[in-house]
């Protein structure tokens, strides 16, 4: 993907020939209309493209996503991927105007996989390791018939180096093509059923059935040094000591995951409410690491209720939504079968997702003939995980906006531009990490009478112009070629079984 920024060298120049007027405030009225991307309430594809009428209420697609779908097999020590259909769904999705969250999974109980040559196909509970590596002699998997009540269940054997060596080596080639991909915004990881950090209902056989915790270790060191620019989360059920050696590990804790909650608002989802393990899992794994990486998840199916009814103004089970997201400064929840309930109206989704993550009013703008200052304050519940950045006439600031917490304001300085004396001009906040022509909307009330806020620059910031960054809107969001349709999909009721398209889980 082709940078999208150019350094502006030759602002330096404006200086010397610059007449430099009095800083001064500037109007500037703004309403939100629109909801900010990456952030919200979710649904998976299928639903998302049948509820035509709240398209607009939400700005995140959910979808599991199967290894073995994208790979041939391996050359030398290259494995040979077919990124095809995953493309389809990610330009499927971007054509509603929302983005991507996936997860990639190994072990899917009662699941079968149809449409994907590199998988084992049509055979309840298969794994989503390639065949490449089934193939393998050394290679065993061990079967539970009905872990939980889930269904037919294949396990991967993680006692196999070729797997270990894949599993990591699939998420750096995964990426290395992906992390800037603006059609991203979350990636989920992990180990289990739905890697989900469990196999309930399994007899655990760490090494063989689930991954080691010495692999584990090794894995998410590995997965925190790859991703820059996408978010990356595990689940709150990595807290499991039996499981995972996460809690109460400090290196390990100190690497940047997220948290996902796979059961978010059940009946006893916190300690208030009664065993309170859902709660009790996100204490273990540290409750302020919400200012630095996204918490995000799903909204229960313990009860069909739970996603039927989540959204009712007067709470669920004496809970309500803006409660529950505001403790947890929640960015995302995925709530699929809430548009099955009553409470899943147009303005409902829209407010249930404008409350969730971050949002922006700009508190200050000044302007003189060289620079503008524009002042930001977060009025949401969590921080923006992606760098975005203050934009006037096409010149970005050097600071972003990513890691604002809420209450927290900045000022966030635009250099290398040339401002007239009654000029007013546009402030906007673009990103890489949004689709091509968007903008992060804000909230703003000035009427320029205010004292100028400081941060403008004068004949002496020699050195902020010179590294001003302009937008170069023109590569971003290139179309890409060379796509081809996923075929075969069956689609019974509201959830698709291809290779990318999620199912009802539990």
């Amino acid at each position: 993907m082709k940078k999208n920024l150019i350094i502006a060298g030759s602002a330096v120049a404006l200086l010397a020939t610059a007449a430099f007027a009095a800083d001064r405030s500037v109007a500037l009225k703004k309403e939100i209309e629109s909801l900010e991307p990456m952030k919200g309430i979710v649904f998976w594809p299928d639903q998302a493209k049948s509820q035509k009428n709240l398209q607009g209420s939400i700005s995140l697609e959910f979808s599991y996503c199967l290894p073995c779908a994208v790979v041939k097999g391996k050359t030398d020590d290259k494995i040979d991927y077919d990124w095809s259909s995953f493309e389809k769904m990610l330009d499927d999705i971007a054509s509603r105007g929302h983005q991507a969250i996936v997860r990639f999974r190994i072990e899917y109980p009662s699941e079968t996989i149809t449409n994907a040559s590199g998988c084992t196909e049509k055979v309840k509970g298969a794994t989503a390791v390639p065949n490449y590596i089934k193939a393998n002699k050394s290679y065993t998997e061990t079967y539970s018939e009905d872990p939980g009540g889930d269904g037919p269940t294949y396990y991967a054997d993680w006692s196999n180096k070729e797997l270990q060596w894949f599993y990591k080596q699939f998420y750096t080639d995964f990426s290395a093509k992906y992390d800037k991909d603006p059609r991203i915004a979350f990636v989920q990881a992990g180990f289990g059923h739905w890697a989900e950090y469990h196999i309930y209902g399994t007899t655990l056989k760490l090494d063989t059935n689930f991954a080691g915790k010495g692999y584990q270790s090794e894995f998410l060191t590995h997965l925190d040094s790859l991703f820059k620019e996408t978010p990356w989360s595990i689940s709150i059920d990595a807290a499991d000591k039996k499981y995972t050696p996460i809690a109460g590990n400090k290196t390990l804790l100190g690497l940047k995951f997220g948290l996902f909650d796979d059961s978010f608002m059940h009946k006893e989802h916190d300690i208030s409410q009664g065993d309170g393990d859902n709660e009790k899992n996100w204490q273990a794994i540290g409750t302020d690491r919400w200012k630095t990486s996204p918490a995000g998840g799903e909204i229960s199916y313990y009860e069909d209720k739970d996603q039927h009814e989540f959204l009712n103004p007067a709470g669920l089970y004496g809970v309500t939504w803006e409660d529950a997201a505001a403790k947890y400064h929640m960015t995302y929840v995925i709530g699929n079968d809430a548009p099955e309930g009553s409470y899943a109206t147009k303005e409902r989704v829209y407010e249930a997702s404008s409350y969730a993550g971050y949002k922006f009013a700009v508190t200050g703008y000044a302007v003189n003939k060289i620079s503008a200052a524009v002042r930001v304050k977060n009025i949401g519940i969590a921080p923006l995980y992606h760098n975005a950045y203050v934009t006037v006439k096409g010149v970005r600031s050097e600071k972003s906006l990513k890691g604002l917490l809420p209450g927290k304001e900045a000022t966030f300085t635009v250099a290398g531009i040339q401002i007239g004396d009654s000029e007013s001009p546009e402030v906007s906040i673009t990103s890489d990490k949004i689709l091509k022509d968007a903008t992060i909307p804000y909230k703003a009330s000035l009427d320029g009478s205010a004292k100028p806020i400081e941060g403008l620059l004068d004949e002496n910031g020699t050195t902020a112009i010179a590294g001003a960054r302009i937008l170069n809107s023109g590569n971003i969001g290139k179309a890409r070629a060379g796509k081809i349709d996923l075929k075969g999909r069956n689609v019974p009721e509201k959830a698709a079984k291809g290779a990318y398209y999620p199912v009802l889980k539990r």
